[in-house]
């Protein structure tokens, strides 16, 4: 099998529209991990993302009756830039269906290479199943995002480049992971010609689907109403199948990181390189992190920085959470006595660290309650401030891990409900598109009454709302059931300790 895709990568043709890209070393994360750390810099082609490469191969292959009439192809953002810029080239049309919430740089970017665009659904799957219909009835080309033998060969030629380009042996290879062509081509190129790098694939939380699958021993489905968003370029419920057959035999290890961990990977990036990866494209190095923080003898290390597409106004919501990822913030709850010098000695106890945030709170005659960030240096570094202020005797919540806290609290700090309302607590989440936020109000109605409303725009696909309903424990399954029949993703936050301290 390896054999085969190693031909097929020796003789694609994406240098036709592709660049070699650099292996570039990072030197801090280097010095950090104490690894020779080189991040392959695929944010560098011209439509700043690595799938430029399985796009050109698949089409320029194809023969000239089917280019005649056109292709077509269901995508998040940056396959749909390849196939753009893959037709542009060739001449031919190309129609690309993209959910209505992918984030406009990537709409903009496909238009402008000529391609007709058609925004449907609020989710890769729906996008796809579309554009397959539409496929059929126009007899379009449908041009496969990850799952074809051409595309995971046009993806491959990553793995060449490095072979060639890393001037020694080469310990480990990061690869992000969402439909799996890209970490198939480069597990086919490289472990055929060096079986003993290790291949390891990273997945976001929410959609680790190839984690899913070695667990299982095959391809699984995971849920499409829990995928995780915020790394939307690898938010795929299902690995593809050809990949899959490929991963299940040559990828050594998966690892599974959180938003907060892929936002610090997008600093790292920022400050070994100045690139501005998007979620997908750093997703590599925070998995890289995570496995190099437990695993021996790796010496040598390559990265992919897979693309580069992100919106601008994204960069407030991950500059927010690149610390708390990093294990350089800490955000904590703490109740003082509500006395004069109380705030004076809580800082004192806190010793000479750097405070990043301060929210006070008066709660009641005797105590009051504060939101804090402070700098810390680790995960053992925060354990031992909250165990240092829990010895003064201080009432401490580490809330550094809390979604709700860091999404909705922090900004909300202040405002506790009237005494003797009864109130029910949720967090929801609805596509990210213009009137969407009317939408989600409309669709609540008026049967209940709303007594908190927390919305905040964090730049991403996803709008997300905090929401108290005037109600009781004895109406929550009728709430709850009303809820489902509206289809919105939500969760309640009734038993959220900072909703508890701070807004109840």
């Amino acid at each position: 099998m390896l054999e085969t895709y190693v031909k097929k990568i020796l003789s694609s043709r994406v240098y036709e529209v592709a660049d070699e890209t650099p292996l570039t070393r990072a030197a801090t994360l280097s010095r950090r991990l104490s690894v020779d750390v080189r991040l392959k810099r695929e944010d560098l082609q011209p439509v700043f993302s690595f799938k430029l490469r399985g796009a050109y191969n698949k089409i320029s292959q194809l023969p000239a009756d089917e280019l005649a009439r056109g292709v077509i192809t269901a995508s998040a953002g940056n396959h749909a830039q390849g196939v753009a810029m893959a037709a542009q080239r060739l001449g031919i049309k190309a129609t690309i269906v993209m959910g209505r919430n992918t984030p406009s740089i990537k709409v903009n970017a496909v238009r402008a290479r000529g391609a007709k665009v058609i925004l449907h659904g609020d989710s890769y799957d729906q996008a796809s199943a579309h554009a397959t219909a539409l496929a059929a009835a126009e007899r379009l080309v449908y041009v496969p995002p990850y799952d074809d033998v051409d595309v995971i060969a046009g993806q491959g030629t990553i793995g060449m480049e490095i072979v060639n380009q890393y001037p020694g042996d080469l310990d480990a290879i990061f690869v992000p992971v969402g439909g799996g062509g890209l970490i198939a081509g480069i597990a086919a190129y490289v472990k055929y010609l060096r079986p003993k790098t290790k291949i390891i694939g990273v997945e976001a939380e929410g959609s680790a689907c190839l984690y899913a699958a070695r667990q299982a021993g095959k391809r699984v489905r995971l849920p499409a109403e829990k995928l995780d968003l915020f790394a939307d370029g690898v938010s795929v419920a299902q690995v593809g199948a050809a990949p899959f057959k490929i991963a299940k035999h040559y990828v050594d290890d998966v690892v599974v990181v959180n938003t907060d961990e892929i936002c610090a990977a997008i600093k790292d990036v920022f400050e070994d390189t100045r690139c501005v990866s998007e979620p997908a494209g750093a997703l590599a190095i925070a998995g890289m992190k995570r496995y190099l923080a437990q695993a021996t003898g790796i010496n040598s290390a390559v990265a992919i920085v897979s693309g580069a597409n992100v919106n601008f106004d994204r960069l407030r919501h991950i500059s927010e959470r690149a610390e708390v990822g990093e294990e350089r913030e800490a955000i904590l709850a703490a109740k003082i006595d509500e006395r004069a010098g109380s705030f004076l000695r809580f800082c004192k106890a806190l010793g000479r660290r750097a405070i990043t945030e301060f929210n006070y709170r008066f709660a009641d005659a005797g105590s009051a309650h504060i939101y804090v960030g402070l700098g810390v240096d680790s995960q053992a570094d925060r354990a031992a401030v909250v165990e240092s202020l829990q010895e003064k005797n201080y009432t401490v919540l580490d809330m550094t891990d809390n979604e709700a806290a860091k999404l909705h609290v922090r900004h909300m700090v202040g405002g506790r409900s009237p005494e003797g309302i009864d109130e029910l607590l949720y967090r929801f989440e609805f596509p990210e598109r213009p009137g969407a936020l009317l939408q989600f109000l409309t669709g609540l109605g008026q049967r209940w009454n709303i007594s908190l409303f927390h919305y905040r725009n964090h730049g991403s696909a996803w709008g997300r709302v905090l929401v108290g309903f005037a109600a009781s424990k004895k109406d929550q399954a009728a709430l709850n059931k009303y809820l489902k029949e509206i289809g919105y993703r939500f969760w309640s936050e009734q038993d959220n300790p900072a909703y508890k301290m701070f807004l109840q």
